[in-house]
């Protein structure tokens, strides 16, 4: 939603910095989403305030001591910019640039061919949780080829151990090990010419994940779980309802 809103070049040579009471209660998870896409608005980094959660994260992850830096209380800005999020649905990026975007229920009919979930952006364990809970005792759509990536050999793992690759494998999705794969155009789900694939990724430009000729739409692990469902993008209330 922010890079449609200031778009690709929006926060160019800058730092984004994430406050407010809905990044207070976002977990660490959509945290680190949120922070890598910075980098799709042009911007250096993307920053949160240190709270709990992330003394937490750090201490259960990281075997050495850290320092936590803030802003000012009398810090100038170069912009600011605050957003409603109770009044945004999920966002869809329609090809060919991330900044293509708009809301999941004015993506109209767009019929896919492969599914990507995970990978860097949206790879991690709370990801895999949320498409697993859609896709559980549901199948892929016939036409669609759905591949699951975690983002790491520990997640991986974890995933494995609280069964959510028994509940993909079962709904007819294919797991990988940990790659960047169709991501960068590699393997594992190389699209071709004609194709249309939604990927939970952080680009879409062109022969991004294959093809020039190929079209890479953007969501969420929940818009893609549920279009991998419906076998067009589509949005999780269409199939948890």
């Amino acid at each position: 939603h922010t890079i449609g809103d200031i778009g690709v070049d929006g926060a160019l040579y800058s730092v984004m910095e994430f406050t407010g009471e809905a990044m207070h209660e976002l977990d660490m998870d959509g945290r680190f989403t949120m922070a890598n896409m910075a980098i799709e608005a042009g911007a250096k980094t993307g920053l949160f305030h240190v709270d709990e959660k992330t003394r937490r994260y750090v201490a259960e992850h990281a075997n050495k001591s850290f320092t936590a830096y803030e802003a000012d209380p009398d810090a100038a800005y170069a912009r600011v910019i605050q957003y409603d999020v109770g009044k945004i649905e999920p966002q869809v990026a329609f090809p060919n640039i991330p900044s293509n975007v708009r809301p999941v229920s004015q993506a109209g009919e767009v019929k896919l061919d492969q599914v990507m979930i995970g990978g860097c952006t949206n790879g991690r364990l709370g990801d895999l949780r949320t498409a697993a809970r859609i896709l559980e005792g549901r199948q892929v759509y016939p036409d669609v080829r759905c591949v699951i990536i975690p983002g790491s050999q520990r997640v991986y793992l974890e995933a494995l151990k609280e069964k959510l690759l028994e509940t993909f494998v079962k709904a007819g999705a294919a797991v990988s090990t940990p790659t960047c794969g169709p991501c960068a155009g590699q393997h594992m789900g190389v699209l071709a010419s004609g194709e249309r694939g939604l990927a939970t990724t952080n680009r879409n430009f062109v022969g991004r994940m294959g093809s020039p000729e190929a079209e890479v739409y953007l969501a969420s692990p929940a818009v893609a779980a549920a279009s991998a469902v419906l076998g067009k993008i589509a949005s999780p209330e269409e199939v948890m309802s």
